[in-house]
Formats: C-alpha cells, structure tokens, sequence
C-alpha cells in the first residue's frame, strides 16, 4: 500500500511519520519544509535539545564531502566531484577520462542500488576506486597543475556554506570531512572557497607525489563510500581534537556515510541528516529509515545552519 506525498509514492508507515511531521509545530522552521524528511520527529527534537544543553564545546561535526558539502547539481546541470575535477585536460589524457567515464557507468549504478547491500557492493567498491587509482598513477599528474584544475571546474558548494563553516570555526567546533573522493582535491576546493580554517581536518584518499611533484599513487588505505566505519577507526579516532566531544553532527549523501561516526569514542548524542539527491522515489524509505533527517534534492545548507544554529546557541556559545 502507498500513501501520496506530492511528488513521491512511498509506504504508509513512512508516509505516516511525515504527515506527523508536517501537522505539528517544531522549534525549527526549517524542518517544516516540504523537502524535509523525518520518521522520528519527537527524537529529533530531544535530540536537539540535549545538545544544545551541552554547548558547543561537546559538538564535533562529520561530514562526508561529495555531493554532501557539495553541490549535486546546479542550473539542471551535475556539479563534479573530486573525481570529476581530475577530468581535465591539465591532468589526464582523453584515453584515460574516457575510461573513468566507462567505470563511472559501471559502478556508480552499483553504488546506489538500493536492493544490494553493503556487503555485496564493497568488493566492487574496491575495484572501481582501485582501477580509478591506477589510471591516474599512469597520467604522471603533476601537483602544481591541480589549483588550476579546481579553479577551472565549475565545482559549487551548497548555497550557504560560508555560515556552516564559519559559525564552526569561532565557536572552534571541529569539522571532520571524510571523504572517498581526492583528498588533495577536496581540500583546494575548500581552500579556494576561502573557508579551510584551523579546525577543518580531512581524512580522504591523499595523493603521493613524488621529489619532483609528480604523482606516484596513494597515500594509506582506500577509502571508499562503504569502508568508512574502518577509516573513522583507524585514523578519525586517535585526533585529539575528537576527545572529550562526545555529540556529533553526521552529515552525508549515502547510507554508508552512517558509519562516520563510529569512531567517536563515548558518543553521547548523534544526529544524523542525509542529503537525498537523486532516485528519490527508489531511496526514499530507505534513507527516512536510516537518518534522522532527510533533505530531499535541497541544493542548500539551510536545514544544517539552522540545526547547527540551534545546537550552537544555547551554553557557552558566543
């Protein structure tokens, strides 16, 4: 059985949760949007609550980078990420963007089929991001060209970013993206955007270049869209700044961005917010299921400001 909400057919008990969401007030006007989705609002709210109660000085953010802090599209048209941006002319050959394309076609597919599981999509994760490697390794990248690169693709933030990253900053939150894209990318693109402060670290797949700025393969292991419950173990736990923050703001695209925060040691409140970018109707219940709050095709940041506004203005803020 279906229940209709304006442009998505999904189940009743999903449907149900919505329909609460909608006919009760809530602290946040944001969240009534229609582009908002929620299966537990009650939780939500607590959630908030508690919080904003502990102050900003027990809040860490985490977030996944790719069409998360990123722009999915923009004017109707996809926005690259990390791994789109190295599609250009400086940097790689066409024989090789035209097999990344080739991968692309094959694997993204795989990556968002929401009848497979975790489970099954890892080893072809692997495989994808490791011929996607190994074809840049080839191409003899050189770093210096890599500023141009970004600045030349056409890549967009989500409108709003400049308050997400600055409120961070001056309350001295620490922002953790965690990304399966281009480490080196990613960080020119926030570099660039003019908003990598002090308490911004990354943890992605870094490039190794060699004495002369050339690129000879990948720093550490591969981190792929479904292994980040392993990364955030590995090298997010053991960060200092982490310790002693024991509330996070999770905020990703995919169900395995879920596992970011598994490396936080002691968490006392988690809130999750999942950005819904395409197969709407496919990955609706799923996410409304996983997340806490679903942002459904929401180019902006205006639900994660206000969430973080909330958070952020009660004890001990500025």
């Amino acid at each position: 059985m279906t229940y209709p909400v304006p442009w998505i057919n999904i189940p009743v008990r999903t449907a149900l949760a919505i329909w609460y969401q909608w006919t009760t007030r809530t602290e946040l006007p944001e969240l009534s949007k229609v582009s908002v989705l929620m299966r537990q609002r009650n939780k939500v709210e607590n959630t908030l609550r508690a919080m904003q109660h502990a102050g900003p000085g027990t809040l860490q953010v985490i977030s996944d980078f790719d069409m998360t802090l990123s722009r999915f599209a923009h004017h109707g048209k996809r926005v690259p990420t990390t791994h789109n941006i190295l599609d250009h002319r400086l940097l790689i050959d066409e024989d090789c963007a035209c097999n990344m394309r080739k991968l692309l076609k094959i694997y993204y597919p795989i990556e968002i089929d929401p009848s497979l599981t975790s489970e099954q999509k890892i080893p072809l994760m692997v495989e994808w991001w490791t011929k996607v490697h190994h074809l840049l390794i080839q191409q003899k990248i050189q770093r210096d060209m890599l500023a141009q690169a970004v600045q030349e693709s056409g890549v967009i933030l989500r409108e709003g970013y400049e308050v997400f990253f600055d409120r961070l900053a001056e309350l001295q939150v620490p922002l953790l993206i965690f990304s399966a894209g281009v480490g080196d990318i990613l960080e020119e693109v926030v570099r660039q955007s003019q908003v990598f402060h002090p308490n911004v670290h990354v943890i992605s797949n870094c490039m190794d270049f060699d004495a002369n700025g050339v690129l000879r393969g990948f720093k550490g292991p591969l981190i792929h869209t479904f292994n980040k419950r392993e990364g955030a173990l590995l090298l997010a736990a053991p960060l200092p700044e982490l310790r002693e923050r024991p509330n996070v703001l999770l905020l990703g695209d995919s169900l395995g961005d879920l596992a970011m925060a598994d490396g936080v040691a002691r968490p006392r409140n988690l809130l999750t917010v999942g950005f819904l970018n395409d197969q709407v109707e496919e990955r609706t219940e799923s996410y409304v299921e996983a997340f806490d709050i679903v942002l459904v095709k929401d180019e902006t940041m205006e639900v994660p400001n206000a969430v973080l506004k909330f958070i952020t203005s009660g004890k001990d803020a500025k």
